[in-house]
């Protein structure tokens, strides 16, 4: 599906973190989203062709560095927002505090305190 770029939050490939209007194509899944281009790019390596390695976080100055920071926050607001979406429809379908605080790897308590208003 193509991304809505009309979203109040901005959208950003979840891989090179471009914004979604500096794409020509963003295509969502859930909580994700990526780019034309790292589409491209993963084509090139899922079929062996030879790619430009990434320089690393490093090579950025302070300023890209710092730029990376929205996208990062709305990369886990979406995530977020997803497995809030997940736990209501569990307990929509009667699935306990228990069994979806043992799938998270975390208290009933810890469970029911983080999502129990969304549900």
């Amino acid at each position: 599906m193509q991304a809505d770029t009309q979203s109040k939050s901005p959208l950003y490939c979840s891989f090179c973190r471009k914004e979604a209007h500096q794409v020509t194509k963003l295509v969502g899944g859930p909580g994700v989203f990526i780019c034309d281009h790292c589409v491209g790019l993963c084509t090139r390596v899922l079929t062996g062709k030879p790619t430009a390695a990434f320089a690393g976080w490093g090579s950025l100055t302070d300023e890209e560095f710092l730029a990376t920071l929205p996208a990062a926050a709305a990369a886990v607001e979406a995530v977020e927002e997803k497995l809030r979406e997940h736990v209501a429809m569990l307990r929509k379908r009667e699935i306990s505090w228990e069994r979806i605080a043992s799938a998270l790897g975390v208290t009933r308590q810890a469970a029911w305190e983080r999502f129990s208003r969304d549900a």
